[in-house]
């Protein structure tokens, strides 16, 4: 691909790619920018940025102590990262220790149980009963949530979907998981009113095989091996260089 010149500012040629490795710094920010006009607004800020460049070379900005002192701080600064990210590269781990570090931390990758339920919230406890009651009258649950929840899931009959634990608060999930499928609880009082909860279903946590999980073991594996090897280099270091913490 042609890397085509976009500008030329005080002789220094401006690229099409210097132009993409801006939009990729952006990250999702990027997006604002994909037209023609939004690409030219970031190129008129390479230009802005040439142009202090040349003002701040030919005012001999980068003798100045300040601009030394603040050029030293980032060399440090970019040392540092490059000598941890070069460590991290320097680490590695074979099948063996993917498959020892799977089998000794099966929980870590055990498929979390899960539950499948509606609710109904209602500010009060009287009205909680209130439409507790008309559900033992006969209401269905989701007529119910929709005549009388406050949450927004009242469009999808009270529906929330899968959920983990952790998902929700303390008091609302202690009730769901501890319900069998079918049930309906009595009011459930949390920070936001009084839940009525319907449990569809629970799913009991599943251990998962080894290939299954495969990259995300190595991945945890590695991380895990990576950080070992951090604190040792420290260790190391402290062996070899004076440290005194005051």
């Amino acid at each position: 691909m042609e890397n085509k010149v976009l500008a030329v500012v005080d002789g220094r040629e401006i690229t099409e790619l210097d132009l993409q490795t801006l939009m990729q710094s952006l990250g999702q920010n990027a997006m604002q920018f994909q037209g023609e006009e939004g690409k030219a607004h970031l190129l008129n800020e390479i230009v802005a940025q040439e142009l202090l460049y040349s003002e701040a070379a030919e005012n001999k900005l980068d003798e100045e102590d300040d601009f030394k002192a603040a050029l030293g701080e980032m060399e440090k600064s970019l040392l540092i990262q490059y000598a941890a990210s070069k460590l991290m590269k320097s680490v590695t781990v074979d099948e063996a220790e993917v498959k020892a570090f799977f089998d000794n931390n099966k929980d870590m990758f055990k498929q979390e149980a899960s539950a499948v339920a509606s609710h109904i919230l209602v500010d009060d406890k009287e009205t909680a009963d209130k439409v507790l009651a008309e559900i033992k009258d006969g209401l269905s649950f989701a007529d119910a949530a929709k005549k009388y929840s406050t949450c927004p899931s009242k469009e999808q009959g009270g529906s929330l979907g899968e959920f983990t634990r952790g998902r929700m608060v303390p008091e609302f999930e202690d009730a769901a998981f501890s319900m069998k499928a079918g049930e309906i609880s009595e009011p459930v009082q949390t920070q936001f009113g009084y839940h009525i909860i319907e449990l569809d279903s629970i799913n009991d946590p599943e251990e998962v095989l080894f290939d299954d999980v495969k990259d995300q073991v190595k991945q945890q594996c590695l991380v895990d091996k990576q950080g070992k090897v951090y604190m040792a280099k420290q260790d190391e270091l402290k062996g070899k260089y004076s440290v005194e913490i005051k």
